[in-house]
C-alpha cells in the first residue's frame, strides 16, 4: 500500500493552525488506500512523528513522540542509530506559514526525490511575501491594489518616508507584514501615528511590511485552484464576512461571521476572479491546491494575496461533506503519483579537468588559491 507523509505544524505564526489542518487531513486519509505518516514540524525545529490522534494530541505539555530526519524517500530515527521509521511514496504538505509554506519545506522534498501533492518551491517562494505576489499579479494583467512595500532596516534608518508615501495613497490604509498569513499582525492605519504604530508591531513579526490602500466597502471574496489530470479546476466563489475593518485572524478561526458559497457576485465578476486564478496558477505552472483571495470594491476585483497552503487545505470549497472533502484530498495525492518524473540531462562541462581557469567569466588561477 503506498504511504503518503503529512507534513504540519512549523516554526511559524501559524503553526497552531496548521495542526488543524494536519490532523484533519490525517483523519480523514486513514482507512484509506494510502498508509499515513503524520509528520509533526514542532517550532523548535525537527520532525518527529507517532501515532497522533487528534489535535488535542498537542494541547499536551508532553507529546508522545518519535524524532526522525528525512533521507531520500525514508523517515529515519534521529540519532546515532538510523532505523528506517516509514518509507513515503509522496508528500502532502500541510504547513501555514514560516518555511513550510515559503518553499524551504517544498525544496527539501524535492531534493530528496519525494513527490509533492502541493505547490513547489519557486511558486511558493513568490507567493509567500505579499510584495513579490503583487509584482506576479501585476505583470499578468491582473489587478492590484496600489501599495508599497518597507522594509525595517530602511525604516528604522530613516530611509523611507512611509508617512509620505502613505499621504499619497491617501488614508486609511492597510499595513500587514509581508511574509504572514491568517490575518497575524494586520492593521489599518487611518493617519501619520497610527500607521508607525502599525509598522511598528508589524515588524516585531516580520522584517518587510505592505502598506496599500483600504477599501472601506470592499468585500473578500476566495477561489481555489488545483490540477487534476492535467487539467486546471476552480472552485466557486466564495465570499467571507467581516464585522471589523479586516477580516481577522478571530473571525476565520474562532467565532466569525461565516460565509456564502457561492458568493452573491454578478456572474460576469465571478468569471472574472476565477479567470485571475486560473491565470496565476498556470502562469506558474503550479501543482496541488492554492486559494486566491480578492478584494471587490463595487465593480472592482483586486488580487490580494494567493495562498500556498490554503486552510484546510482549501477542501471545503470541493466539497460540502467530509467524504467529499477526502476524495478532494485522495484526488491530489493521486494526481502527484501520476505525474511524470522528468529528469532533463546535466552537461558536464569538464572544466574541473583543464589546465588553467582562463575564460573570462571564471576565477583565474593565482598560484595554488583555487
Amino acid at each position: 500500500m503506498p504511504s503518503v507523509a503529512v507534513f504540519f505544524g512549523g516554526a511559524s505564526n501559524e503553526s497552531e493552525v496548521s495542526v488543524i489542518t494536519g490532523m484533519l487531513a490525517v483523519n480523514l486519509l486513514r482507512g484509506s488506500k494510502y498508509t499515513v505518516v503524520p509528520v509533526y514540524l514542532p517550532p523548535s525545529g525537527g520532525m518527529a512523528t507517532g501515532d497522533f490522534k487528534g489535535v488535542e494530541d498537542f494541547a499536551k505539555t508532553e507529546l508522545r513522540a518519535t524524532p526522525v530526519r528525512l533521507e531520500g524517500k525514508r523517515l529515519v530515527r534521529a540519532g546515532r542509530h538510523a532505523k528506517t521509521v516509514a518509507e513515503i511514496d509522496v508528500a502532502l504538505n500541510c504547513c501555514h506559514g514560516g518555511m513550510g509554506e515559503d518553499g524551504t519545506l517544498a525544496a527539501l522534498l524535492a531534493w530528496n526525490g519525494v513527490p509533492s501533492a502541493s505547490p513547489d518551491a519557486p511558486s511558493c517562494g513568490v507567493f509567500m511575501d505579499k510584495s513579490l505576489s503583487k509584482l506576479a499579479a501585476a505583470g499578468l494583467g491582473i489587478p492590484v491594489a496600489p501599495s508599497f512595500t518597507v522594509r525595517e532596516q530602511a525604516w528604522r534608518a530613516g530611509e523611507t518616508d512611509a508617512e509620505s508615501l502613505a499621504q499619497s495613497l491617501g488614508y486609511p490604509v492597510v499595513v500587514k507584514p509581508a511574509k504572514l498569513g491568517s490575518s497575524i499582525g494586520v492593521r489599518v492605519a487611518r493617519g501619520s501615528a497610527a500607521l508607525r504604530s502599525a509598522l511598528s508591531f508589524a515588524f516585531g513579526l516580520d522584517d518587510s511590511a505592505v502598506v496599500e490602500r483600504y477599501f472601506e466597502r470592499k468585500r473578500d471574496i476566495n477561489c481555489a485552484a488545483y490540477r487534476r489530470r492535467g487539467k486546471v479546476l476552480l472552485s466557486p466563489c466564495e465570499e467571507v464576512f467581516s464585522g471589523g475593518d479586516v477580516l481577522s485572524f478571530s473571525e476565520k478561526y474562532e467565532q466569525g461571521k461565516g460565509s456564502k458559497l457561492p458568493a452573491d457576485l454578478p456572474e460576469s465578476l465571478a468569471e472574472r476572479i476565477r479567470g485571475y486564478t486560473k491565470t496565476l496558477y498556470e502562469a506558474f505552472g503550479m501543482q496541488g491546491v492554492v486559494r486566491a483571495d480578492f478584494l471587490v470594491s463595487g465593480d472592482d476585483a483586486y488580487f490580494n494575496e494567493l495562498n500556498m497552503v490554503p486552510g484546510s487545505l482549501a477542501g471545503y470549497l470541493f466539497g460540502s461533506s467530509l467524504a467529499e472533502v477526502k476524495a478532494f484530498y485522495l484526488s491530489l495525492i493521486d494526481e502527484a503519483l501520476s505525474r511524470p518524473v522528468v529528469r532533463k540531462r546535466i552537461i558536464h562541462t569538464g572544466i574541473l579537468e583543464g589546465p588553467l581557469f582562463s575564460g573570462s567569466k571564471s576565477c583565474k588561477r593565482r598560484g595554488n588559491f583555487v
